[in-house]
């Protein structure tokens, strides 16, 4: 309906341009809205006062053209001037029933658009170091990522997502040096466990594995390996230094060749572990980008050459720095240390360029909240390597706050004491965390309540939507019973009998899906597609609860019925968007 009035206001400009009443080189996007009074009608546009400033004329002078240009059209049946310009259109009923038939012949595809045919953006989420399973903060992430990536791809673009694996760097050597202990622990050592390690389940479940496919292979004497440690942090040393000088012997004792077949067997489960669990949560990716392929295939030194070559690296105390100060960052950043080794940020910046030299152009990063001063050192570099930094836009996720009973659930990821997430998608089901976790924006912070999520009321928003949906199809299951028949055909020639109020507000209700999703899509907002869900689920269980479906009057139960399949389609295709099921029963 917007689109049509668009038209309408596009050619009454084009007719008034082609006299001269307005400039021809007047050419203004036609924005149109929906008005939040009903008495200013059903729509209205500013374009009058986006045309004042070019054609010299007061905006209600302009809009009286406008209106008096405007072709005729059996949607609109009256059109008013309101204010200092603003022209308002009320639509006729037909315009509002129309939704009906569009809403069936689209059917999966009702609210799709091609508004980003032949772009193509790359949408990279959660990339947790796979250094144990994913937790129900990174839950939040997984969900935000894959609802914003549909959403895109609902609107016409061509999305690709993207899980960039961090199977480099000290995190994962920490987590190897852990598995190597635990091993040794299995193979009869005994030692005190590093402070600084990773002490969850997982890890023995991975110096098992090591131990039973691969017997005494990677044992060595703890007591030998201990006269070389410095002390950890409960004998008064630094856990750093600790964990750090283990990381050392391990690589030293088990040789380039082990070392790395222990780091790989860490680094391959944890990874299954967290495929398998994103799978089972309905989220998937084209790919899953290796950290470590940007080194090998020698990105990351190409990368620095870049920045070298433009003049914003320099050297002080052996180590490579980036001046990122010269755009805006609060200071500079080390590329390569003192020992040779380029750094994760080195890493982050050969990544992102590789995203633009695949031909992405857009790149969107979920990142975590902490991340936020991560930002502007990542666009300075893009800036600096001669990429455009507006081509990326870095979405920030709070992590969710879980509440059992009213009571906080505490985390800590080292430590081991965690939620998972697929101790979450256990508890509450899949469909529940990801509809909870992006019924907020992602930038504010979300206290998830488990209580309520695994409610079967109508203060859960989820089972309110899904019931709804489930409710259409009892009214189905009812007509069969019944004996009586559903005629699609019948029902749309007799849409003119909807004239009950709560028919009124689900028709205007449907008419709004494509909006929603378009505006969701656009600005990265899951929460506006969840929140219209629900509302609509209040037309829908309203008009339920105060109108008898299956009447004796067949025209007006055939109308009636491809009314409430519209809304269970409109319901289905919504929720297949956030990754959440639509229940035929509850």
């Amino acid at each position: 309906m917007k689109q049509q009035i668009k038209i309408l206001l596009q050619q009454a400009l084009d007719s008034l341009k082609q006299s001269g009443a307005l400039p021809a080189d007047a050419n203004p996007v036609i924005q149109v809205e929906r008005t939040r009074d009903p008495a200013h009608g059903d729509f209205a546009s500013n374009l009058a006062m986006m045309l004042a400033k070019a054609a010299r004329k007061k905006p209600r002078d302009i809009a009286d053209d406008l209106v008096a240009t405007l072709p005729a059209s059996d949607t609109v049946v009256r059109v008013e001037i309101a204010g200092p310009g603003f022209i308002n259109f009320s639509l006729s009923p037909q315009a509002f029933q129309a939704v009906v038939p569009a809403i069936l012949e689209a059917g999966d595809d009702y609210g799709r658009s091609s508004l980003g045919v032949g772009k193509r953006v790359q949408v990279e989420f959660v990339s947790a170091n796979p250094t144990g399973p994913l937790h129900v903060g990174h839950g939040r992430g997984a969900a935000y990522g894959a609802t914003v990536a549909d959403l895109l791809d609902a609107v016409g673009y061509e999305v690709h997502r993207e899980y960039y694996v961090n199977d480099a760097g000290r995190q994962m050597d920490i987590l190897a040096a852990s598995v190597w202990l635990r091993y040794l622990e299995l193979a009869g050592e005994e030692l005190p466990f590093p402070v600084n390690g990773y002490k969850g389940d997982y890890v023995w479940d991975v110096a098992a594995k090591l131990h039973r496919e691969n017997g005494e292979r990677f044992r060595h004497a703890w007591a030998e390996i201990a006269t070389e440690l410095p002390a950890d942090e409960t004998d008064g040393g630094d856990r750093e230094k600790y964990i750090d000088a283990v990381i050392t012997e391990a690589k030293t004792r088990l040789g380039a060749e082990d070392y790395r077949f222990v780091f790989d067997t860490g680094l391959d489960y944890i990874l299954a572990d967290i495929r398998d669990d994103l799978s089972q949560f309905n989220v998937n990716y084209e790919e899953w980008f290796s950290e470590r392929s940007l080194t090998e295939s020698g990105a990351v030194e190409r990368a620095i050459e870049r920045l070298e070559q433009s003049g914003h690296v320099y050297e002080k105390e052996g180590a490579k720095w980036f001046r990122s100060s010269d755009f805006g960052d609060e200071k500079d950043r080390v590329l390569v240390r003192d020992n040779g080794q380029s750094t994760y940020f080195a890493s982050d910046i050969a990544y992102h360029m590789d995203k633009l030299e695949r031909g992405f152009e857009r790149v969107i990063d979920v990142w975590g909240a902490d991340h936020h001063g991560y930002v502007p050192r990542v666009k300075a570099a893009m800036q600096a390597i001669g990429d455009d930094p507006d081509k990326l836009d870095v979405l920030l996720v709070q992590f969710a706050v879980l509440y059992r009973g009213g009571e906080k659930v505490q985390m800590s990821t080292r430590s081991g004491q965690f939620v998972t997430l697929r101790q979450l998608r256990k508890e509450i089901g899949s469909d529940a965390a990801r509809f909870f976790y992006v019924l907020r924006k992602c930038e504010q912070h979300m206290d998830f309540d488990l209580d309520l999520a695994k409610s079967r009321s109508n203060d859960n928003p989820l089972y309110y939507i899904q019931y709804a949906h489930a409710r259409v199809a009892s009214v189905f299951r009812q007509l069969e019973e019944k004996k009586l028949s559903y005629d699609q055909a019948t029902g749309l020639q007799q849409l003119s009998r909807l004239t009950e109020k709560h028919e009124q507000a689900l028709l205007s209700r449907l008419g709004r899906y494509p909006e929603v999703l378009e505006a969701a899509a656009l600005n990265h907002e899951p929460h506006q597609l969840a929140h219209y869900l629900r509302e609509l689920a209040n037309d829908y269980h309203t008009y339920y609860n105060a109108h008898q479906f299956l009447v004796d009057d067949a025209n007006l139960r055939q109308a009636r019925l491809v009314l409430i399949q519209s809304v269970k389609q409109v319901i289905a295709n919504g929720l297949g968007l956030l990754g959440v099921s639509a229940p035929e029963s509850m």
